[in-house]
């Protein structure tokens, strides 16, 4: 029998403040939200009856009456359409603002969740079990939901923090291996923008860090820290209006590729580009010498992660970016590093470094 691993938590400080839990076992807190009668409804994505099933029966072990539904996959989950079907299952039900929204899934579904509970009757408490790297590591905290349109990626949300997020590293198990290396773009992100040693620890064991039964122990390290370095940023700038914008590090162009690849391109996979892109930004704008541009490349290409991208795309991937959240009118602003853990802002970048840099990664 596998021993369980042990159990770290992280505080995420703030107005609502709330803990991220992670390790063996931390669906037995779920039952910490039940309450005799309260309505739950339990939102998961395909793939994830059996543990929607154990935290149905948590929640009415506890007196609660959960309402099972089952969301489309991945970002198809994202869609305006399923969100008016959520509200009118509530409505149906007679969710009152006392009761709550759990989201079991990857971060389409706890992004879907999340927005579900901050629109419904303008805010009922959420908890998400996020069972995706990418999900723990990115979309579970923060308390960023949000839906897609055909016009971009998450331009319609809200703010609002869940009121807990319980990950057991065992629900990563069942995985696909290129979502679980996808989700680790965010984890090395965090490296790269807070904590240096997240860097370390994936270098000096690149194959046990892209395999979560390798080492689990090795697996709710790279989380906790990750989680560690988005809930002190979350902390100190709760509705993003300056330093929350470091975690976008990578994802102007990110976001641009997977609007113009039509969201056929896992994100953790998109940003690992998008970190390139704007390393390559940064070195020609003399931010960054030659190494820590180069340890981009290594340390995302050592886990499996893509490094490049096809030429020939430019103009709409340029036109992708003019849109995205971080950008005021027609200035294109830039999260890039002046050196590792050392993330700044960059303005108004002239168009032809941009083409440069872009050319630099089409080979």
């Amino acid at each position: 029998m596998t021993a369980p691993v042990a159990s770290r938590t992280v505080r995420v400080d703030g107005p609502q403040g709330y803990a991220v839990h992670v390790g063996s076992g931390v669906l037995a807190l779920l039952a910490e939200h039940a309450r005799p009668e309260r309505r739950v409804l339990v939102v998961h994505q395909p793939g994830r009856e059996a543990l929607a099933g154990e935290a149905a029966s948590v929640l009415t072990a506890g007196g609660a009456r959960p309402v099972v539904v089952a969301v489309p996959d991945a970002e198809l989950a994202k869609s305006a359409e399923v969100l008016v079907s959520l509200w009118s299952r509530l409505g149906q039900e007679g969710f009152t603002r006392d009761d709550l929204v759990v989201g079991i899934g990857g971060g389409a579904v706890t992004d879907l969740a999340g927005f579900v509970a901050a629109s419904w009757l303008r805010g009922v408490e959420s908890v998400v079990l996020p069972t995706s790297l990418l999900g723990v590591v990115d979309a579970a905290v923060g308390g960023k939901t949000g839906i897609n349109t055909a016009e971009g990626k998450n331009l319609v949300g809200a703010f609002h923090p869940p009121r807990a997020v319980l990950c057991d590293p065992t629900w990563l198990r069942s995985m696909p291996e290129a979502d679980y290396v996808s989700g680790l773009a965010e984890v090395i992100k965090c490296g790269f923008i807070a904590d240096p040693e997240i860097l370390r620890i994936v270098e000096e064991d690149p194959a046990a860090a892209a395999d979560p039964l390798a080492a689990p122990e090795l697996v709710v390290e790279l989380i906790a820290r990750a989680v560690q370095v988005k809930a002190d940023v979350v902390a100190a700038d709760l509705k993003e209006a300056s330093l929350r914008e470091i975690l976008n590090y990578g994802h102007t162009f990110a976001h641009a590729i997977e609007l113009v690849e039509d969201y056929t391109w896992r994100h953790g996979d998109a940003v690992a580009v998008g970190m390139v892109y704007v390393a390559e930004v940064a070195h020609r704008a003399g931010l960054i010498d030659g190494a820590l541009l180069a340890r981009h490349r290594a340390v995302l290409s050592a886990v499996g992660l893509p490094i490049s991208y096809r030429s020939g795309r430019w103009d709409e991937l340029r036109a992708a970016m003019a849109r995205d959240k971080k950008s005021r009118g027609s200035t294109l602003r830039l999260v890039v590093l002046q050196g590792l853990a050392s993330p700044t802002r960059l303005e108004a970048p002239s168009e032809s470094l941009l083409e440069e840099a872009y050319a630099a990664i089409t080979g």
